[in-house]
């Protein structure tokens, strides 16, 4: 991701909303016409499409027009970027919290008097 922090702003925004999610989760599956993945909903087609521009603005999806159909593709490389961060969040909380299990349990050593 060119710059970062704004675009896992913009991915995490898309991921936020269930549709967007079922949306990806439909696409993990292959490529889909704009009218294949709007089949499961109830919703307007403008509604989905808006769904379609988030998920496309936050770089998760790529859209191309082939004659009068609009297809979309999962970028899986956007969601390993934000799953890396994520990796890395979850490392850092895993070292913090296991500097903490160790400290406490040496207070606790300290308190029984080991």
């Amino acid at each position: 991701m060119t710059n970062q922090p704004a675009a896992l702003d913009r991915a995490f925004q898309a991921l936020a909303d269930p549709t967007r999610r079922a949306i990806l989760s439909r696409l993990g599956a292959g490529p889909a016409s704009v009218s294949r993945l709007a089949e499961p909903f109830t919703m307007a087609m403008p509604t989905l499409l808006q769904h379609i521009r988030v998920l496309e603005q936050g770089g998760l999806i790529g859209t191309e027009k082939r004659g009068r159909v609009r297809i979309c593709a999962l970028r899986p490389e956007a969601l390993r970027e934000t799953e890396d961060w994520l990796a890395r969040q979850r490392a850092a909380w895993e070292g913090r919290l296991d500097r903490l299990d160790s400290y406490l349990l040496t207070m606790k050593d300290q308190a029984d008097g080991v």
